[in-house]
């Protein structure tokens, strides 16, 4: 577990500049900014907010790698005509008093994260990358807070262009738009950081410990890429193998005891595979009547984890013959999911901060 006391700044050597003219504009400076970021969420169920939502994530080239003018013409036409009310129907079925769980998850990590750090030269908020709070408007935040060195931390655990990239992309047309830029840095990866891997481990051996069946198998779903981007070098793929191996490792499993599979595949391209719905079909049918699934693409519980894999997916598997399936609540703002942003935190701030 991290030292979870404070972090404070590293001595900086400032140089006098002498008394400003009476007409300065104020200007705050020398504070440190840590900013964490997660995909997004509508701002609630209804058709237009779904639009809306939909159409900035859809439309962003990291996600969708076709031709901007021919890409528009399907997205604004059929595509935002049907899918804001299915979209909108799924969203509804995982709707919180306080709304998204994504939202409220990611608040609420960067409140407690907060409470751990920070001080009052050591800011942390958060922000979503599609929906409210945009990232533009909490980086300009922050500046005006008086932050002129801000960390960017995509909690992504694997890397993708169309995830951690994107995130990284949109921050830094956000600083376009700044007079005064500050100093950025955007974090790295922790697929197969030990903070992360124990925690997802101890998570699972805790939420097995409590089921009333032995499960024959575990499997592991990761949200899908299309299999074009991984050919054209994206790491996403190998790194989600590099994790279930990891975890194994750390509970001392068969390889054969898990499965790696991936979901929410979208439109006609070829994705990578084993899909995890085709996987949960043909499970019954292989003798894997009982089953556990975990989701570490995902830090905090989402639609493609409440939604997807807590319902649809018990439906597939219940439906294809099976008979036990429990699926492990991601880390979301438990202690150990704090300890694992900490850790990643503290690493990417060295030299700013003690």
């Amino acid at each position: 577990m991290p030292d979870s006391a404070p972090m404070t700044q590293a001595p900086r050597k400032l140089s006098a500049v002498g008394p400003l003219p009476n007409d300065h504009p104020v200007v705050l400076q020398g504070k440190i900014g840590v900013l964490l970021v997660n995909l997004g969420t509508p701002d609630g169920t209804d058709y237009w907010s779904m639009r809306r939502y939909l159409s900035e994530f859809l439309s962003d080239p990291r996600v969708i790698e076709v031709p901007r003018l021919l890409w528009q013409l399907i997205l604004q036409g059929p595509i935002l005509t049907f899918r804001p009310s299915k979209s909108g129907a799924a969203y509804k079925k995982i709707w919180t008093e306080q709304g998204s769980p994504l939202l409220v998850y990611t608040q609420a990590q960067a409140k407690k994260l907060g409470q751990r750090i920070g001080s009052d030269t050591l800011i942390v908020d958060f922000a979503m990358n599609y929906g409210n709070p945009s990232i533009a408007s909490k980086i300009a935040d922050l500046k005006e807070r008086g932050c002129d060195r801000i960390c960017v931390v995509a909690l992504y655990p694997q890397y993708s262009a169309a995830t951690t990239a994107s995130v990284y992309d949109r921050s830094f047309d956000a600083l376009k738009m700044l007079r005064w830029q500050p100093a950025v840095r955007t974090a790295a990866p922790f697929h197969d950081q030990p903070a992360y891997i124990s925690a997802l481990a101890d998570s699972i051996e805790r939420h097995v410990a409590g089921l009333d069946y032995t499960p024959d198998k575990v499997l592991m779903s990761y949200h899908g890429i299309p299999k074009a981007y991984f050919l054209k070098g994206d790491p996403y793929h190998c790194q989600c193998y590099k994790t279930t191996r990891l975890v194994a490792e750390h509970l001392g499993w068969d390889k054969d005891f898990v499965v790696t599979t991936f979901q929410s595949r979208f439109g006609p391209t070829e994705w990578l595979k084993p899909y995890t719905d085709e996987t949960l079909e043909g499970f019954p049918e292989e003798g894997v009547k009982n089953l556990v699934v975990v989701s570490p693409a995902f830090i905090s519980d989402c639609l493609e984890t409440l939604e997807e894999m807590a319902m649809e997916g018990k439906e597939q598997f219940l439906e294809a013959g099976g008979e036990n399936y429990s699926v492990v609540p991601c880390l979301n703002d438990s202690e150990a999911a704090i300890n694992v942003i900490e850790d990643v935190v503290r690493r990417e701030l060295a030299g700013w901060v003690d």
